[in-house]
């Protein structure tokens, strides 16, 4: 079965709600946003990859070899914020969010979240890519 050109941009059009709505959160609550977010679906899951997106406090943890401090802290606010993320997942797509999983890689600078749905009968495949504009840190003293 093939996807028509009106399904694909509806696709597009609720995977960009998903990145720009959860990279939103991270600029809300981190004060810092990632430059980059990548979001694609495969019938039940979705997965959003932020790339670029750790604050200068972050990164100057990771340069001095204390990222398990980042980790921590990471692992803390998924957590906490598990419910406003599942949310935005949830109005994007329609459907119920059935698990969260939340990590981070240091190196490279990169968190990705991951969602599976209540399955659905129809399957669904789809990708987009956003440049978030969000300027560079400088790197930090070591």
């Amino acid at each position: 079965m093939s996807v028509s050109d009106a399904e694909k941009a509806g696709q597009a059009q609720f995977l960009a709600e998903i990145g720009r709505g959860l990279a939103g959160l991270h600029t809300e609550y981190y004060g810092k946003g990632p430059a980059r977010a990548r979001t694609y679906m495969l019938n039940d899951t979705v997965i959003c990859l932020l790339e670029e997106g750790f604050t200068t406090v972050e990164r100057t943890l990771i340069a001095d070899g204390n990222s398990d401090a980042v980790h921590n802290i990471r692992r803390s606010f998924q957590a906490t914020m598990e419910q406003p993320f599942r949310d935005v997942v949830q109005g994007a797509t329609h459907r119920r969010v059935l698990a969260y999983m939340s990590q981070i890689h240091t190196s490279p600078d990169l968190a990705v979240e991951l969602f599976v749905l209540e399955p659905q009968a129809a399957p669904v495949a789809g990708g987009h890519h956003e440049e978030l504009g969000a300027p560079a840190l400088p790197e930090p003293n070591t």
